[in-house]
């Protein structure tokens, strides 16, 4: 009789990537090579800013006195040291005079003052109060590259001791200058200790130096090709260097994770005694599947980003999406390619041989499965109690976000010793007023002198205001600098912020500034973050479902997945805002979280907790609709991937560890932070809570409805898949409950 075979796509895309494995693997190298030359120098090309929304009114206001007002907002502040001496004294005033004269005639360099030349109203903000400091101010102009360019050229010059005086240099543009510098050479030796940390991880998971090997390749291959990917948006938008560590980290960490996968299930095929050929087949049509569904599930939560208008967010979903997408691509094409090649010696060199000794080796995937299968086991018979204990563990560590203090990201993200935060930190302490942290208020609109005088009155009668200068007139526009009463971006001055907004003017006004940015960034989020939840949510519940028919199953994942992530924002709040082991970590807290950094984290770590979900979930679903056995299935599903999710979570956060090495605070909270949550997932969530819940749910855990049920037959995807069919077979997937196909594991015929 003519037998049916499996259905034919996967059986093609077998052929497609195996049928010239070496040719697949040349044109790999070939495009890797072309990567590595497209991508080379982007880190020069990214920007350090972004977190600002570029159509709030902050922002109009900021180019509308660029424009009209060149030398309106400095960014530029040199710090002139006296020593013991007074400002006041004559070799200081001079040596001042002569550096402010020499600034001034700098290239790029607009709206130099200081001290030493203001009068007597802003002399008193830039000068220290123990009078032995005192400031230059200064804006460069153009772009982030420009600017870093200008601050590149005349730095040296002004740096260091002139006469009477030390300089050091500081404001907004030397500390994005500084950040930037920072993190290129953070990420190199993130890099420099995250491979060979991998290498030895991997090398213990499979045993099998040549098997490690293939994973790391893999991650390398996706890290280089979103690097090309990017230097190619950089000619088309902003694009943050913050999101070259996220390429990093992702890069090795899910394309070990995809890798580790396929590699282990190849490897068991060749141990059930299936040909290199049979045993790539079943591991696409198997193993390849869940990838797949991984990688959708990881680039929709990372793609929730690109509905915030800040390109600090926007760059993350551009590099996160396309370093998963190339990592599946690579473990999906090239892994396969090379597995063929290699055939049985995917397992040279293998070490566990060498120190078994003879002993016999254990059931192909069952490596420490038998400790998973008793802890699976022990959660389903004390399933209650394991499940309000964990949950209850999990939101008590996620109470300290209660606290959370939303601010901008500043010169505290540097370390101590850097210049630029150095000359901040004394301006804080120091200075008087918080010079460079007022805030501006635009007029446009035809005014007379009168109005604008009343307008002041009425701003300087607000009770956080400390003092107004201005204006600054320009035909029919003018500035007003309003400096708070306290810090630059405390809830006094953000509060000012709404109050400046809502004094009535004869004129048009519109309000900057370092608090004002704020404000409108907390606004922008605040907006969009109902739409990217739900969107993450609706995306996920959809793929879920597609990858296991089940109703219950999706909303269990999405719920757990987001309790998964409490102990994560807890200790961020902890430690970074609170400032709990800032000693021990080497961070100076500035007392609030970056108002963009929880969204990025819950978009990753959301992502990365359904990437190790899916994995489970697809092996467990694999086993019951081979066996209907609901708690067999899940106990096996855990035996059979527990030991797999859990190294691939210690190899990720290893990864994200060398991450949150960096001295720039922001980056190494996010290393930390998710090195963290992808623990926690792995460890506590997958390991104790999904069983526990499954067992409690029992088997409505598999129910649909009727008309989703036929959804799900048509168009949905799984990673186990009936043996292949005789016309006298019911072509159809077996239903819920049905018997085995037959004994032990599925075989799936690799040819399609």
């Amino acid at each position: 009789m003519t037998e049916v075979n499996s259905p034919p796509r996967p059986g093609g895309w077998t052929r497609f990537v195996t049928a010239r494995p070496g040719l697949s693997l040349l044109a790999a190298l070939v495009l890797t090579v072309l990567a590595v030359l497209a991508g080379s120098g982007v880190a020069e090309r990214l920007g350090s800013g972004g977190w600002e929304d570029p159509g709030a009114q902050s922002t109009y206001a900021t180019k509308a006195l660029e424009r009209e007002f060149p030398g309106s907002q400095p960014n530029l502040l040199l710090l002139v040291d006296a020593g013991r001496a007074s400002v006041d004294d004559p070799a200081v005033v001079a040596e001042a005079n002569r550096l402010t004269a020499s600034l001034a005639a700098e290239k790029g360099v607009v709206g130099v003052g200081s001290y030493w030349q203001a009068d007597a109203g802003a002399a008193s903000a830039l000068r220290a109060q123990d009078g032995h400091e005192a400031l230059i101010a200064a804006r460069i102009t153009g772009d982030e590259k420009a600017m870093g360019e200008t601050l590149d050229r005349i730095a040296p010059a002004l740096r260091g001791t002139h006469g009477p005086v030390e300089v050091k240099i500081g404001g907004g543009v030397a500390v994005r200058h500084e950040m930037q510098t920072i993190i290129q050479e953070d990420l190199t030796r993130a890099e420099m200790i995250a491979l060979p940390i991998t290498l030895v991880l991997l090398v213990m998971v499979f045993g099998s130096a040549i098997a490690a090997l293939l994973p790391l390749g893999i991650g390398i291959v996706a890290i280089l090709g979103t690097n090309a990917v990017l230097s190619g948006l950089t000619r088309f938008t902003d694009v943050s260097i913050f999101a070259m560590n996220l390429t990093t980290a992702l890069g090795l960490g899910l394309a070990i994770d995809y890798a580790l996968f396929i590699v282990r299930r190849f490897r068991e095929e060749l141990a059930a005694g299936a040909d290199p050929s049979t045993a790539i087949g079943t591991t696409l049509r198997t193993a390849g599947r869940t990838v797949l569904f991984s990688a959708l599930t990881v680039a929709v939560s990372l793609a929730a980003m690109l509905l915030f208008p800040q390109y600090f967010l926007r760059s993350f979903a551009y590099a996160g999406m396309a370093v998963v997408l190339l990592a599946a691509a690579a473990a999906l094409i090239l892994l396969p390619a090379a597995l063929i090649l290699l055939g049985d010696r995917v397992n040279s060199l293998d070490l566990r041989r060498l120190l078994r000794r003879g002993r016999p080796a254990p059931a192909p995937g069952d490596e420490g499965g038998r400790a998973w299968g008793r802890t699976a086991s022990l959660v389903m018979r004390r399933a209650p109690f394991f499940a309000l204990g964990t949950t209850a563990v999990l939101v008590l560590l996620g109470l300290p976000f209660l606290g959370v203090k939303f601010g901008t990201a500043d010169d505290r993200q540097l370390p101590s010793s850097a210049e630029s935060h150095v000359v901040q930190q004394h301006i804080r302490d120091g200075f008087p007023g918080s010079p460079g942290g007022g805030l501006e208020v635009l007029a446009e609109g035809r005014a007379t002198g009168a109005q604008y005088a009343a307008y002041k009155e009425r701003v300087a009668a607000l009770p956080e205001v400390a003092r107004v200068e201005g204006p600054l007139v320009n035909g029919d526009s003018a500035y007003f600098t309003v400096l708070p009463k306290g810090e630059a971006v405390d809830d006094a001055a953000q509060n000012l912020v709404g109050e400046l907004r809502a004094t009535s003017a004869p004129f048009e006004t519109a309000v900057t500034g370092t608090a004002a940015v704020l404000v409108d960034s907390k606004h922008a989020i605040g907006a969009q973050l109902p739409w990217a939840v739900a969107f993450i949510a609706v995306v996920t519940l959809l793929l879920v479902f597609l990858l296991t028919g089940s109703v219950l199953i999706p909303l269990q994942a999405v719920l757990l997945n987001a309790l998964s992530l409490t102990a994560m924002f807890g200790a961020v709040v902890w430690v970074f805002q609170d400032g709990h082991l800032s000693g021990l970590l080497g961070f100076t807290s500035p007392g609030s979280i970056e108002t963009t950094l929880p969204v990025l984290m819950f978009c990753v770590a959301f992502g990365l907790s359904m990437d190790y979900g899916v994995f489970l979930l697809s092996r467990i679903k694999e086993e019951y609709d081979r066996t209907g056995d609901h708690e067999g299935a899940v106990a096996l599903g855990l035996r059979r991937t527990g030991g797999l999710i859990t190294a691939a979570a210690v190899i990720l956060a290893v990864v994200m560890v060398a991450i949150g090495t960096s001295r720039v605070t922001n980056t190494k909270m996010l290393g930390l932070g998710i090195a963290l949550a992808v623990l926690m997932d792995a460890m506590v969530v997958r390991s104790l809570l999904v069983p526990a819940i499954m067992r409690l749910t029992g088997r409505a855990t598999w129910w649909a409805p009727a008309p989703l049920r036929r959804f799900h037959q048509r168009f949905g995807l799984s990673e186990g898949e009936p043996a292949r069919q005789t016309p006298a077979a019911e072509p159809e997937p077996a239903p819920e409950g049905s018997a085995p196909d037959g004994p032990g594991r599925d075989k799936v015929d690799a040819h399609g």
